[in-house]
């Protein structure tokens, strides 16, 4: 009992002698000029009606942290400037690109004449495990993420070359878009930035 209160301790000290929060000024962090001059992840996110003005602004904040193209915001999403938006976008809407296309059909459209991969992330017959997805490195991607509560419109799947789903090992059959975003955002930056190079 003695030994492990000991080792406690010394553990505790460790980790205040050595692990230390960086401070703002610490963490090299680029102005919104250099952002928008700085080589992007080839991805377009696509908002289809997302109805949270919180999920809309936390997921230009993680569009912000991996550094995507730009943001379309669809159907009802809410659009900036809006305080709530902001709340949780931390003035990332100044750093993202982003557009408000009424119509998803027509956002599509649009993105597929850019050249663009339309990838669904949604739970669908025939999907491809997000694991099992291997995006290319000269190819552009549109990820479309869904509502709420429906998912990604019928319209939309429609119009999709390829779905992703991200594997789940729980009793919900969901995650909230904000988590859903984060993971398949941070499986293309992995995938196409940090093992490629």
């Amino acid at each position: 009992m003695l030994k492990t209160w000991k080792f406690q301790v010394f553990f505790y000290l460790y980790i205040l002698t050595y692990m230390r929060k960086l401070a703002m000024n610490e963490l090299s962090r680029i102005s919104v000029e250099e952002f928008k001059q700085q080589e992007k992840l080839p991805v377009t996110v696509v908002l289809d009606s997302v109805r949270s003005l919180h999920n809309v602004g936390s997921i230009f904040r993680t569009s912000d942290g991996f550094a995507v193209e730009r943001i379309v915001l669809c159907g009802i999403t809410g659009t900036p400037p809006h305080r709530d938006i902001e709340k949780t976008a931390l003035g990332a809407t100044q750093s993202i690109e982003w557009v408000y296309v009424h119509d998803i059909k027509e956002a599509i459209n649009h993105l597929k004449a850019e050249g663009k991969k339309i990838l669904a992330v949604e739970q669908a017959e025939g999907s491809t495990m997000l694991h099992q997805f291997n995006p290319l490195p000269k190819e552009k991607y549109a990820l479309v993420f869904g509502n709420e509560v429906n998912g990604v419109s019928e319209e939309a799947m429609q119009m999709i070359d390829a779905c992703i789903e991200i594997p789940q090992f729980g009793t919900k059959h969901s995650f909230n878009i904000v988590i859903s975003a984060g993971i398949v955002l941070w499986d293309f930056f992995y995938k196409l930035k940090l093992k490629s190079g």
